[in-house]
């Protein structure tokens, strides 16, 4: 692959196999000050100084306002975003509304996790990183935590490579915290654009192979960046149809989580996505599936306007317990 396609994603590799990020992705500052006129209030706080983890907490405004309606605490969302392992932030623009939107439209305190990034950390950092993130949200005696999420309806969400990891987390969880996470208890999984691959192509990824936003051989590199060293496509992390997540896919099911899906015609990705949904569904997981005709991969993050379809889903998914 040239450089010229490699810049246009936003990253460049170098000969010794590290990556230059080639864009000034821009950034949203957390905003917290209630005299501002931000419907979603913003701050960050750390998460693991030893790796330099954080996390973005997203709180509507109205939930401050005495007068308000409806229930005292809100579900918890912990986000993580999308890039392909490789770029884009907690704090880049695109993240950040879409996030706010996902706060104020659920309503939902979100938590986005600034996990690390590939190739300077390859899988599965990002998972261990929101892995540390649940933990957080157990323990943490944070303000806007305490007083205002309701821990007991914890959703693990996830767009593009932030969908692959909540999948991992969450299936992690389900294998080896069983209640040792209360007062936090996972109630289901947002996969919003999933980043799966494998060996072999699917007609999708032959069909769509040159489209400008995933072109697959730049998903090909993303993977050969993030998978541990020496690992092929087919490594349970790139491909959920091997390994320990195909086998372990009932958890969902014994679990009792709902699971929601997104995807959309132009991702060379959805053949993947929907094996994968196919898969869940023979396990007996109780799963939600949003299609988007013919959009491309990450559509609603490039075009904010229209997420309007995945937000509405939401709103049916996310519940309080009480």
């Amino acid at each position: 692959m040239s450089n010229d396609t490699l810049l246009g994603l936003g990253f460049s590799r170098n000969p010794d196999g590290s990556v230059t990020r080639t864009i000034d992705m821009p950034k949203t500052p957390p905003q917290s000050d209630t005299n501002s006129p931000a419907p979603v209030l913003t701050k960050d706080v750390p998460l693991n100084p030893s790796t330099n983890t954080s996390l973005r907490l997203f709180l509507p405004r109205t939930t401050l306002d005495p007068a308000t309606t409806g229930p005292t605490l809100l579900p918890l969302i912990i986000y993580a975003h999308g890039g392909g392992f490789i770029i884009l932030s907690a704090a880049s623009a695109v993240c950040h509304l879409f996030c706010s939107t996902l706060a104020l439209s659920t309503p939902a305190v979100v938590a986005s996790v600034e996990y690390r990034l590939a190739p300077e950390h390859r899988l599965p950092a990002a998972y261990d990183d929101c892995m540390q993130a649940l933990s957080w949200a157990k323990t943490t005696t944070d303000e806007w935590i305490v007083n205002y999420a309701d821990r007991s309806s914890c959703y693990l969400m996830g767009t593009d490579a932030g969908a692959n990891i909540a999948l991992h987390v969450g299936l992690r969880a389900a294998a080896e915290c069983g209640d040792d996470l209360k007062p936090l208890e996972i109630k289901g999984l947002i996969l919003h654009q999933p980043f799966f691959g494998g060996m072999e192509r699917t007609p999708s990824e032959m069909m769509l192979a040159d489209n400008t936003i995933l072109p697959i051989v730049a998903a090909d590199l993303m993977w050969e960046l993030s998978l541990p060293a020496g690992a092929d496509r087919d490594h349970e992390y790139c491909n959920p149809m091997k390994g320990k997540v195909a086998q372990s896919l009932g958890l969902i099911k014994e679990r009792g989580w709902n699971v929601t899906t997104t995807s959309c015609g132009g991702d060379p990705l959805i053949d993947r996505q929907k094996e994968f949904e196919k898969a869940m569904e023979g396990k007996g997981v109780t799963l939600v599936s949003k299609y988007a005709g013919g959009e491309c991969h990450g559509y609603d993050l490039l075009e904010p306007s229209k997420a309007e379809l995945l937000m509405c889903a939401l709103k049916d998914t996310v519940h309080v317990s009480r």
